[in-house]
């Protein structure tokens, strides 16, 4: 279950709502609460009239500091609200209504608030490693715009890509050998785009790895996804973005993350392997049919 926006409100204050009354059913006040749960009052009230959303981990704390079996009917309502309160889905529709540029837009302010950004990437090539021709590509498929302007959009993940050069942040790629064989554009554009690639991998900010498919990994990807410090993770599908709070959530993606992290192949080798695909596609574009 997830959330879109126009009912995250209603959903949050409901859970406010439940574990303020809660408490008051058992006779106990604010402070406490906080005194047993190992938080301070200004959290606790702050959580009891929705001015902060509490996580999954929170309301455990709560329901356990007034007594609350956590195996009860009870608890599991409350935990799994907390759980869905701590999950926003975004529709694609919904977000196309504002623009291309815009979500671009909220990209960058959220990637402008982490210090560390680790990429999961089974699929295909993200926005910060896109050449112009292959952002060009994902921008204007009309199963990505939908008739929407993407000029704004692409001049705006391109501006993204500053980051990278940044002092005191950490990029983390790792990209499936799959993403990087997807011919998304034809041949020459993607030597280069193997090329761009390779490149940004030598900036010290960033590290970028290769799962290959020989060895084969024993578990197979099913999504990709992108890990903002240890707050967020955001989950892209067709339909819109997922984006997950819960810590244990955060916990368990960082755990898939290093899972395929240890598997792949990193610096000098990532780079040799880069080249040689990049070889690859020269070759296969000397024999395309203009």
């Amino acid at each position: 279950m997830t959330l879109e926006p126009e009912n995250a409100d209603r959903q949050r204050g409901e859970l406010a709502d439940a574990l303020r009354q809660l408490r008051r059913s058992v006779g106990m006040t604010g402070a406490g609460l906080a005194a047993r749960a190992g938080m301070s009052q200004a959290k606790i009230s702050k959580i009891e009239n929705n001015r902060i959303r509490p996580s999954h981990l929170d309301v455990e704390r709560i329901l356990t500091a007034l007594g609350v079996p956590l195996d009860g009917q009870d608890a599991a309502r409350l935990l799994e609200l907390a759980r869905v309160t701590n999950s926003d889905y975004q529709g694609f529709r919904i977000a196309l209504q504002r623009g291309l540029g815009e979500l671009q837009r909220d990209l960058a302010a959220i990637e402008d608030a982490a210090t560390t950004i680790r990429y999961f990437l089974p699929c295909m090539i993200t926005g910060l490693l896109q050449t112009p021709e292959y952002a060009r590509q994902t921008l204007a498929h009309p199963l990505v715009n939908r008739g929407a302007e993407w000029q704004t959009a692409l001049a705006r993940r391109l501006e993204r890509q500053q980051s990278l050069y940044q002092s005191g942040r950490q990029f983390v790629f790792v990209l499936t050998e799959a993403a990087l064989r997807w011919p998304l554009c034809p041949p020459a554009v993607m030597a280069l785009q193997m090329d761009r690639i390779a490149s940004l991998s030598e900036l010290a900010g960033v590290d970028i790895r290769i799962v290959p498919a020989h060895p084969p990994v024993p578990s197979g990807p099913l999504n990709g996804f992108t890990l903002y410090d240890d707050r967020l993770v955001t989950v892209e599908v067709f339909t819109g973005e997922l984006a997950l709070r819960d810590p244990k959530d955060i916990a368990y993606s960082k755990e898939i993350f290093d899972f395929y992290h240890g598997r792949s192949l990193t610096d000098e080798d990532a780079r040799v392997f880069l080249g040689q695909l990049a070889q690859e596609y020269r070759e296969r574009a000397k024999t395309d049919i203009p």
